[in-house]
């Protein structure tokens, strides 16, 4: 797991993920995203997701599932007849998903090293991990390596620089989302899905955006998180980051709260080649 998009000065934010890269974190950091993934996977439209990037995997067979977090996407997998298997760097994350999910394969691995043989998985699922990466491309041809020919590939990711957030101070707020953006390591990763899928040789690449509109403490928490690490990184003035999150606290309190995040789904056929080809 990693500290993006969740850092240390805002894990208190609903932006929080699981990364398929291990880093060094420690059991309270992942306590906390643990919980923060929770309230991710209960937002409004999140479980529509999810089951959207699963009909894309088409057949149900052999799937991992990168950066597995605490286990849902497995779990759910299961239950459509996939033998899925859940791969995550953090040994805190593991324990839980093998905690509240027993039946469940999980494994340790992170998205450059994945504990399969060549060849021996026929599809592959990654949630909001290609963002924390700093080489995609490699994560990629990692997962071309553990298909088979044909395996089918689903990436779901947000476009950090497409947060949408209504506010009265659009310069500000433009300031806010993209020094926010700025301090993920690859915040525009879901944006180059689809050429990062074409250039590792993929077929039938599509590309799919469905985007959740936020109007509820959900909302609010997500806005604090964003603005807090923004202003703690020095991109904006603490102050200025303040009067935002003011005004933001305002709407909430008359409903009028409005924040809308585009996500990326992406889907493919991994290429007919092994990895001694590529």
């Amino acid at each position: 797991m990693s500290k993006h998009p969740a850092t240390d000065t805002d894990t208190k934010s609903a932006t929080a993920t699981v990364s398929g890269a291990a880093t060094d974190t420690t059991a309270a950091d992942s306590t906390a995203l643990i919980a923060l993934l929770d309230a991710v996977e209960a937002a409004p439209g999140a479980a529509e997701l999810r089951g959207r990037s699963y009909d894309l995997l088409r057949t149900p067979t052999a799937v991992a599932d990168v950066g597995c977090g605490a286990g849902r996407a497995v779990a759910e997998l299961r239950d459509r007849g996939f033998r899925a298997t859940g791969v995550d760097p953090d040994p805190t994350m593991l324990a839980t998903a093998r905690s509240r999910f027993p039946e469940g394969d999980f494994r340790s691995g992170d998205a450059y090293a994945l504990p399969f043989r060549d060849g021996e998985l026929t599809a592959y699922r990654a949630d909001k991990v290609f963002h924390e990466l700093d080489d995609p491309a490699r994560a990629l041809a990692e997962a071309t390596r553990v298909l088979a020919p044909g395996g089918r590939i689903v990436l779901i990711g947000q476009d950090w620089d497409t947060v949408v957030v209504d506010s009265d101070d659009a310069a500000l707020t433009r300031a806010i989302v993209h020094g926010r953006a700025d301090l993920v390591t690859s915040p525009r990763a879901a944006r180059g899905y689809r050429n990062l899928l074409l250039d590792a040789g993929c077929t039938d690449v599509a590309v799919e955006v469905h985007t959740p509109v936020l109007t509820d403490g959900f909302a609010l928490a997500l806005l604090e998180g964003i603005a807090r690490a923004t202003a703690d990184a020095g991109l904006v003035p603490t102050r200025s980051a303040e009067s935002w999150v003011a005004e933001q606290r305002e709407r909430a309190q008359y409903g009028r709260l409005f924040v809308a995040v585009p996500m990326f789904l992406a889907a493919a056929t991994a290429p007919n080649r092994t990895r001694a080809d590529a």
